[in-house]
Parts: structure tokens; C-alpha cells; sequence
């Protein structure tokens, strides 16, 4: 399949993802009015989906219809705009600018901003829950949940950036580094493959523990290319504040490693995800080709 070819198939789900979330999300007419704004400012400003990506994409590899997995791509952008709301509150990150626009908090208020946050957090589950796809089975969607919710706690996204805001000025090394980044980061990209991963009933163990592994990879590689554009980006194209992890004095891979290495790391991970992909041959090429994107991205 050839690049523009893989593009047009990502722009396609792309659209999907926006389509659904559009419709789940209560309309800004409907009380609490203020509340449904804010939920639909944060979800629906754009962003790179790469998270709903890799549930269609893992779904194509399996051969699960894009409409079956509707729900858990909504899930886990809707978890991954939750986490960005209340990342960016002055008691975390107090970050102003998100996708090129001010924040959730500073176009609304704080209060308003964490309300959006926990909302969108049960919202996620609750489309889990509620969702009727054919082909997924009760204990598959059961799965989902679970899936879901161990990679946004403590063992997961939550506990990740609790263990950020504690190395902030804090010299710690690679390990400690990567230990928090496969929590904060890669738990929720590591959920996204799973997701997908777990409506596959004829499913091997050897191919579970391959997509995992993938899962795992490009997961680290994705915030180490986040930590190299923090220093090498510009906040034209990305839409947030360049430098900022290093005016906070946040530990990050270029300061842990330096700039080179990092780079080097991240192609290490790339190179190794894709080798993990080998039992699907052919049918995980688009896989592959987000683990190529994920380490050469420049937004």
C-alpha cells in the first residue's frame, strides 16, 4: 500500500472518530450548557487521534470492522482529553496554549475545566458499557472496561504524572525516566492496541503478546519524540508552549540523555516495533507505518 494511500485510510478514521465523538458528547444546549461547551472544546478541537488510530488500525490487522470498535476509540480519546484538561491546571502543568488555542481553563475558568475532565473521564466507560456492536461479546467488553481503567489509574496514566510532578527538579536516571513514561504516556497508547486487541476472540497468545509488546514500544518512542520537540519544535506547529518542560525543570530524555541519544532511542524502539509485527505479516502494514510516524512526526 503506498503512503498516500495509508494517509487517505488514517484521514478516513480520522473523520470516524471525530463523526462519533460529535455525537456522544451532550450538545452545548443541554443543562449543564456551560459544562457541555467546555467537554466539546476539549474533545473536538482537533488533535492528532493517534490513540483512536491504533484501535482502527489493530482492528484492521484482526480483521474487525471499523463500526465494532466505534466505542473504544471514542473511549480512549475521550480518557486522553480528560487527562490534557487537567494536565494543563495551574496545580499541574499550568499550561495556557492546547492545540493552538488557549486551554480548557483559560477558555472557561478552573472549575469549569475540572468538571469537563471528570465528565469526559465516565463518559468514556459509559460508552464502553452501553455500546452494542455485533461481535463483541460481554466478557470482551468487560475486558475493554478493565483495560481502560488499569491504564488510567495508579498503574497507568494517573500514577505516571503523579511520579512527573515529584521529578520535577530532580535529577533521576534512564530508568526512572522510562518507568514514568510507560505509566503517563504509554499506558493509554499501550490500551488503545488492547482495545482492539480484545474483540479479537481467535487471538493467539503469541499475537497478543506481540501487539503488547508493539503497544509498549511505540509508546515510549511517541514521548520521546515529544520530549525531542519540546526542544527542537516550534509552537506554531504544535499548538502548545515549545521549552516548557525545560523551564519547569522536568526531567526528559534529551536532558537525561542528551538530544543525539534520544533520537537514537527512539529509532531503536521503532525499529523494534515493527519487528514485533512480523506474525501478521502483511495485514499490519499500517501499524507499521504509525510506528514510523510516531519517532518522525514533527507535530
Amino acid at each position: 500500500m503506498s503512503t498516500d494511500a495509508l494517509e487517505t485510510r488514517l484521514r478516513g478514521y480520522q473523520a470516524r472518530v471525530q463523526s462519533f465523538l460529535d455525537t456522544v458528547l451532550p450538545t452545548a444546549e443541554i443543562i449543564p450548557q456551560r459544562l457541555h461547551a467546555a467537554q466539546r472544546y476539549a474533545v473536538l478541537s482537533g488533535g492528532k487521534r493517534l490513540r483512536p488510530l491504533l484501535v482502527y488500525c489493530t482492528g484492521e490487522a484482526l480483521g474487525i470492522p471499523a463500526s465494532t470498535l466505534d466505542a473504544p476509540a471514542a473511549a480512549v480519546e475521550l480518557i486522553h482529553s480528560y487527562s490534557l484538561v487537567h494536565d494543563d491546571l495551574p496545580a499541574m502543568d499550568d499550561d495556557d496554549l492546547r492545540r493552538g488555542r488557549p486551554t480548557t481553563h483559560r477558555a472557561f475558568d478552573e472549575a469549569t475545566a475540572i468538571l469537563a475532565g471528570d465528565a469526559l473521564q465516565v463518559l468514556a466507560f459509559s460508552l464502553l458499557a452501553r455500546d452494542r456492536a455485533a461481535g463483541v461479546s460481554s466478557a470482551a467488553r468487560l475486558k475493554m472496561i478493565q483495560i481502560l481503567a488499569d491504564a488510567s489509574g495508579t498503574e497507568g496514566m494517573a500514577g505516571g504524572q503523579a511520579l512527573d510532578l515529584c521529578a520535577v527538579g530532580r535529577s533521576i536516571n534512564l530508568e526512572e525516566l522510562e518507568a514514568m513514561h510507560r505509566l503517563k504516556t504509554g499506558a493509554l497508547i499501550r490500551a488503545s492496541v488492547l482495545l482492539a486487541a480484545a474483540c479479537a476472540p481467535a487471538l493467539t497468545p503469541a499475537e497478543w503478546e506481540a501487539l503488547d509488546g508493539y503497544s509498549q514500544d511505540i509508546g515510549l518512542a511517541f514521548q520521546i519524540q515529544d520530549d525531542i520537540l519540546d526542544v527542537e519544535g516550534s509552537t506554531l506547529d504544535l499548538g502548545k508552549t515549545i521549552g516548557a518542560d525545560a523551564a519547569r525543570a522536568k526531567p526528559t530524555y534529551p536532558s537525561v540523555l542528551g538530544l543525539d541519544a534520544a533520537k537514537a532511542r527512539a529509532r531503536e524502539l521503532q525499529r523494534r516495533a515493527c519487528d514485533r509485527l512480523v506474525p501478521f505479516s502483511g495485514r499490519a502494514q499500517v501499524l507499521a507505518w504509525l510506528a514510523c510516524y510516531v519517532v518522525d512526526r514533527r507535530v
